[in-house]
């Protein structure tokens, strides 16, 4: 099972989201998945690139859960994008630390935001969606020798 099932999954069955929010997290996901390999020197394939335009242009600006959410998801996605920024800036620094760790984990803010637009605001949920980022700090030390 790939990381991308498997966060399928979670977001489907542990938190009960429907099949818009799914979606649109997904496609999320992939489309940072997709940045964040250029950044490190990766280099997708034409079709990865071409999947992310349609993403980013067509199939989540028009996804339903989306446009009736647009007023809680933007500010959210934002933050989590400037924080990405603050992390990457950091990262190339050599200022990588348990800050910055917390600062690239944006996207599961973004779940949790949208856990908490289906289900009302709750702690367990939350502790849930934020729970699916499955990096550890040292993890994330030791690919910067910190650790």
């Amino acid at each position: 099972m790939t990381y991308e099932d498997s966060l399928k999954t979670n977001l489907t069955t542990a938190l009960g989201l429907p099949d818009g929010a799914v979606s649109w997290l997904l496609g999320l996901w992939q489309f940072i998945q997709t940045f964040d390999d250029i950044v490190d020197g990766e280099e997708p394939s034409r079709a990865d690139l071409d999947k992310m335009l349609w993403l980013a242009l067509v199939d989540m600006p028009k996804n339903e859960f989306y446009r009736a959410n647009a007023g809680w998801l933007i500010p959210v996605v934002s933050s989590a994008v400037l924080e990405w920024m603050a992390s990457d800036y950091a990262e190339r620094n050599g200022r990588a630390d348990a800050r910055s760790y917390v600062w690239r984990a944006g996207f599961y803010r973004v779940v949790c935001t949208v856990a908490s637009l289906v289900h009302g605001p709750s702690s367990q949920i939350s502790e849930m969606a934020l729970g699916l980022y499955g990096e550890t700090v040292d993890d994330y030390l030791k690919e910067f020798n910190h650790a």
